[in-house]
């Protein structure tokens, strides 16, 4: 082959790898009470490392789900196919316990395993984690009607994926949705015009359309309605238990910037067969139960697609040369790779210690249940708003072979604005956590214990918890200022985490860039003296 061709100073494929040598993840998961499950971590973390499960990711999002309104004879069907690595993907997350398994499973810190073992399973495809994270947020909310509990839990707890459109009560195992936007309005859910109207048999019949509903083959959907006594909470399966299809139509499905192996479609209710969930006319108490678990999940989601990006961008600067020395070597790219790791580990840290208070507070801890209110809408809000900007800065690291889909890092961008959108955009979740703190006073002191306990070791750390008392005691303006004042609190609430828990050299250059002033406006900022060297062997897969 003539010289011209030889193809030299590119890195080699990233092969195979166990996605749980992280030690944030681990010290975060034997913190949290759930040490017990690292075997189960492990286990998947060297299944989510592989190309074999990275070749399914990238099968399922170059062929999208197609709709099939009818069958060949022209009867209406709506029925949407999936690519087959789709399926793949979703059977093992199942048998992972990645959904609704944990309400099945008495053990303290069964929900830490799940949210470790959904980060891991996360990182080399992330559209499947939606009905996955519906369905393990589906429970909670239908536990408002004990009924439907009762018959439907166990189903969706189950360890066997059974796709397919049949009576829910012939099938091995369910999976959930949520169907709550409409065309006239998104996050506004009282806006809702969809109609519920009570039959004599006890059930409702739904008219309306939702705009967004993700999954559209699910077995069942929680959303929202108008019945007589207000906006109620509703559980409307796609088959009814007689075999026959209920009278949902799908429309269209979405041509979506990412989470293209994911279907999401605008569904027509026609008369559809529904059942309500919890009491009449306090539907958004109700769904509210669904969407602070999905919540957790959009942290997660947005942490393990730091940590995919963090792993590909270190690869390729371990094995690509510039200017006499390996990129890892240099400089500047180091403080770049750096910079990135620590966002990466403060989003980790930062999900496993909301894991560990979801855990506690199904368990009885009100404590963690104040803590847990607040603390969740606070880190959807940062979290997921890093990862836009952290995914384009690993793509970087890559320069023109990171613009190039066969690299894995197209996708992992265009999949990173999601879950900042995904149940309330920043708009949204930062209200939010400003209406949880009037009507729960309990949690803002929550909040404010949590930071307490890492008062006294870190200089910048005690100026940035001073300034947000202040901030939290001055309520003029504060809609205006929302933004400024959760970024603040998410900050906060990180630093607190890592000074209790992770290296010194990591939790001090995390507080003197983030809290004390000395970084920049994009990432590899990081002040001098700041050991890089550890932070990068922590966020080195193998460390």
């Amino acid at each position: 082959m003539p010289p011209t061709h030889e193809v030299f100073n590119q890195a080699a494929p990233l092969g195979d790898y166990n996605a749980a040598d992280d030690p944030a993840l681990l010290e975060g998961v034997r913190r949290e009470g759930a040490a017990w499950a690292e075997p189960e971590v492990r286990e998947v973390g060297d299944a989510a490392g592989t190309e074999r499960v990275r070749s399914w990711g990238e099968s399922a999002n170059a062929y999208p789900p197609v709709l099939r309104t009818h069958d060949r004879y022209g009867h209406r069907i709506d029925e949407v196919d999936y690519q087959p690595a789709y399926h793949v993907l979703m059977d093992q997350a199942v048998e992972f316990g990645l959904h609704a398994a944990p309400w099945a499973d008495d053990r303290p810190g069964a929900h830490v395993a799940r949210a470790a073992k959904f980060y891991l399973w996360s990182q080399p495809e992330a559209g499947h984690g939606c009905p996955i994270s519906m369905t393990y947020a589906a429970v909670p909310a239908l536990r408002h009607a004990p009924e439907l509990a009762q018959r439907y839990e166990p189903l969706l707890a189950s360890r066997t994926y059974d796709f397919g459109l049949r009576a829910p009560h012939t099938k091995r195992g369910l999976i959930a949705g949520m169907s709550m936007t409409e065309k006239q309005g998104g996050s506004d859910v009282r806006a809702n015009t969809t109609r519920a109207a009570p039959t004599a048999d006890g059930h409702h019949l739904l008219t309306g359309h939702k705009w967004f509903t993700s999954a559209p083959m699910s077995d069942f959907f929680l959303t929202l309605a108008q019945a007589p006594e207000g906006l109620s909470c509703f559980l409307v399966p796609r088959v009814l238990e007689d075999g026959t299809r209920n009278e949902l139509r799908i429309q269209r499905l979405k041509d979506k910037l990412g989470n293209r192996s994911n279907a999401s479609a605008e569904l027509e209710y026609d008369g559809a067969v529904a059942h309500l969930v919890g009491e009449p006319g306090r539907g958004v108490p109700t769904i509210i139960e669904m969407v602070n678990s999905t919540r957790l999940d959009c942290v997660i989601g947005s942490a393990a697609g730091m940590r995919a990006a963090l792993t590909h961008a270190l690869h390729h600067a371990e094995h690509r040369s510039a200017f006499g020395r390996r990129l890892a070597e240099q400089p500047l790219m180091r403080n770049v790779l750096a910079d990135l790791a620590l966002e990466s580990e403060a989003a980790t840290a930062l999900m496993t210690r909301l894991a560990g208070a979801v855990d506690r507070s199904v368990r009885g801890d009100e404590a963690e249940t104040a803590f847990r209110r607040l603390a969740v809408a606070v880190s959807k809000f940062w979290v997921t708003k890093r990862q836009p900007a952290h995914a384009a800065e690993a793509l970087e690291c890559l320069g023109g072979n990171g613009y190039v889909e066969e690299s894995g890092m197209p996708r992992l961008f265009r999949d990173s604005p999601l879950n900042s959108i995904w149940e309330g955009s920043g708009n949204v979740a930062a209200l939010d956590v400003l209406r949880a703190m009037g009507r729960s006073p309990e949690s803002v002191a929550a909040f404010l214990t949590e930071l307490d306990a890492a008062r006294g070791v870190d200089d910048h750390y005690d100026t940035a918890v001073k300034r947000l008392e202040q901030t939290l005691g001055d309520l003029e303006e504060v809609q205006y200022r929302a933004r400024s004042v959760v970024e603040l609190m998410a900050l906060t609430l990180q630093a607190s985490v890592l000074l209790r828990h992770s290296p010194t050299p990591v939790a001090e250059a995390f507080t003197a860039s983030r809290l004390g002033g000395e970084w920049g406006h994009v990432f590899g900022t990081l002040p001098r003296g700041v050991d890089t060297g550890l932070i990068l062997d922590r966020a080195r897969p193998g460390a």
